[in-house]
Parts: structure tokens; C-alpha cells; sequence
């Protein structure tokens, strides 16, 4: 099955070197390029691609914008551009509906990877740029005083492997901690996402900070992976 992608970067240099990479690939097509997130949105529109990357600052519609619009078509998964230092609505953009993040100084095979990860419904979470995202744009949210309502619909199991999940670890060192199999941690996942309305991985890390279930700056359980060495993807 062939990848369809749609490419958007105000930067023509950038935007054609991201396409030749991914068009290189025998089961990736770029299907279009855009300059701006208005031309990506309709490129979405008429190519119906599988995945969308988008700069996230673009002109006439930035790639925040598109993104949320592509979102709510539904169909296309979104992949951001970003650079870390600089961008100040990576947050947002999580928000709006993106699967996961790249830096633009990204490896060739790191984005080729990214693509084929998030077209098979996964999110990237990536510690050094999704995990510390996210710590940086809740750092200033204090811990509610009393449990979120949302938390109450899981049972103990699966607030812990939210708890482990929003912490980066995959779906192997989830299992280790809790001493179960794999595949009882999908199931355990697929529950999380369910029973809180969320589309993915991502979203159960918001959900995580948002609800106090965990803080920035909260330890790694023992024995867990630190930041950093979590797998690029993280497989629901």
C-alpha cells in the first residue's frame, strides 16, 4: 500500500528536499506541495492523502490553522515541522490535532520513519521533542487540588499505564513496570483512549499533565527508562 503525503513549507528549498526524499521511497508518494497552510488544506481536499506535513509557520494560514482544519475533516493524519528553540505554539498545535512532531534539521531516515509511523495510525513521541514539549507549555499549570472527574472512568491498571505512557515509555517498558504482556498493555491503552475521548498517544500525555495525574518534572518510575532513550514512535 503506497503512502500518500502531502507536503507544506513556505520554504521552497526545504519543502522540495522533504518531497524528494519521501518520493524516493517505493511505498511513499508525495501526491502535492504547498507554500502556505491555505494551499495545503485544499491539497488535503482534493489528494485525500494519508498524511500531511506541515510547517508549522507558514503564511495566509500557519500550520497550526491547517492543521485544525485538516483534523476535522478527518481521514489525514498531521506531522509538524518545528524548530524546538523557536516555536512558541508547538502546544497548540497539539491541540489542533497533530499526530506528532519533526525537527527540520531531521534525519533523512528519521523522516521517512515519521511518515510510515504516523500513516499506520501511530503518533510520534519522540522525549526530545514531544515529551519536553508538552513539559514546557504545562510547566506553569499547577496540579488541581482534587482528582479530575475524567480520571474516575478508568480502573486503577489503566490510570497507571496513563501514568507510565505520559511518562514515554512504550508499549514493552509499560509491561516490564506492570509486569503483564504487551498485549494486555494495548488493550490497556486502546481502554485509556476510549474511555477519555482521545485520538492518540499524544493527546493521553495532555490529558495526563492537564488532569495532575502527573507534573513536569515528576521522577521516572524505578527501573523505567529516562528521557531521551524512549523509542522515536509510540505504537498504540
Amino acid at each position: 500500500m503506497t503512502i500518500r503525503v502531502v507536503v507544506a513549507d513556505d520554504q521552497e528549498l526545504v519543502r522540495s528536499g522533504f518531497a524528494m526524499i519521501l518520493d524516493a521511497q517505493p511505498d511513499i508518494e508525495v501526491v502535492a506541495e504547498a507554500g502556505d497552510g491555505a494551499e495545503a488544506v485544499e491539497a488535503v481536499r482534493r489528494h485525500t492523502p494519508d498524511v500531511a506535513l506541515l510547517d508549522i509557520r507558514m503564511p495566509r494560514l500557519d500550520g497550526i490553522g491547517a492543521c485544525r482544519e485538516i483534523a476535522a475533516s478527518g481521514g489525514c493524519r498531521t506531522v509538524m515541522l518545528t524548530t524546538f528553540d523557536s516555536d512558541e505554539y508547538v502546544y497548540e498545535a497539539l491541540h489542533a490535532g497533530a499526530s506528532g512532531f519533526l525537527l527540520k534539521d531531521v534525519r533523512r531516515d528519521d523522516l521517512v520513519h515519521a511518515v510510515r509511523v504516523v500513516a499506520r495510525g501511530d503518533s510520534l513521541l519522540a522525549p526530545s521533542v514531544a515529551r519536553r514539549l508538552v513539559e514546557q507549555y504545562t510547566r506553569a499549570t499547577a496540579r488541581p487540588q482534587r482528582p479530575d472527574p475524567r480520571l474516575d472512568a478508568l480502573t486503577g491498571r489503566e490510570r497507571e499505564t496513563l501514568l507510565l505512557l505520559a511518562r514515554g515509555l512504550s508499549n514493552a517498558e509499560i509491561a516490564a513496570a506492570l509486569v503483564v504482556s504487551e498485549h494486555t498493555v494495548k488493550t490497556h491503552v486502546g481502554n485509556v483512549l476510549a474511555k477519555l475521548g482521545l485520538r492518540d498517544r499524544i493527546q493521553a500525555v495532555i490529558c495526563a499533565y492537564e488532569t495532575g495525574l502527573i507534573t513536569a518534572g515528576d521522577p521516572p518510575p524505578g527501573g523505567a527508562a529516562g528521557p531521551g532513550s524512549s523509542p522515536a514512535s509510540a505504537r498504540n
